[in-house]
């Protein structure tokens, strides 16, 4: 899951990136309003935590010309997160098509609960548990477990079979993944996803009793499902 945090103080945008890393979430910067425009209109996110004091451009203007653009860009969640106060300039974030509001200071935990909310309904999958054969996802403690036991994962596998777990029985595209999974200054190409289908897939063999496969389907991508008995 790939978001964007669009913040101008560096310090809380470090301490930020960090905690969702280690959630196992792909996070990009943008330190102010016109960057951030620019990656959306350019780029896809699952989630958007913006910041409205903003330098070159103003946050409810990030956010009125990204609700503007319609499509899937367009309706891409947005967690504003900002010491604005007032009333007011609250309204008018939600009313500008905002998901969701966070007033600064804020406790990390309650930031990383709403944002995994907001990813839950981006899913379309809003169980706290997903769930594919005998390979689950808590999305609240965002952990992958098979057959009641631990999966060990890499980041980068994580967000493969997270991405394929939300849309179970669903083809991703190579190219699909690797956006997903891979932010804009990483040094890999597309291929790269194949070394990580690989890599999930010989873990999930380890357990054939657990009824999980990832499937290839030639010139379309990659689809979770249950393996047949």
């Amino acid at each position: 899951m790939r978001i964007l945090l669009v913040e101008d103080h560096l310090e809380l945008s470090h301490w930020v990136s960090k905690a969702l890393r280690d959630a196992h979430l792909t996070v990009e910067c943008a330190t102010n309003g016109a960057d951030a425009d620019t990656l959306l209109h350019t780029q896809d996110y699952a989630l958007v935590i913006l910041d409205l004091t903003l330098p070159r451009m103003d946050g409810l203007e990030v956010l009125r010309r990204l609700r503007a653009r319609g499509g899937n860009r367009g309706g891409t969640p947005v967690l504003i997160l900002t010491a604005r106060g007032g009333l007011e300039e609250r309204v008018q974030g939600l009313n500008l098509g905002a998901d969701d509001y966070l007033p600064k200071p804020f406790e990390l935990t309650e930031l990383e609960a709403r944002v995994k909310a907001l990813l839950r309904r981006r899913s379309g999958n809003e169980a706290l548990v997903q769930r594919c054969g005998q390979l689950a996802f808590d999305t609240v403690a965002r952990m992958f477990s098979y057959c009641g036991e631990p999966l060990a994962l890499t980041p980068r596998e994580h967000a493969v079979l997270e991405a394929l777990i939300a849309k179970p029985g669903r083809a991703l595209s190579k190219e699909k993944l690797f956006h997903e999974v891979f932010a804009l200054g990483d040094d890999a190409g597309v291929d790269a996803i194949e070394l990580y289908i690989h890599r999930i897939r010989k873990k999930l063999e380890r357990h054939p009793q657990g009824g999980a496969a990832i499937v290839t389907l030639r010139g379309i991508g990659y689809l979770l499902q249950e393996r047949e008995a």
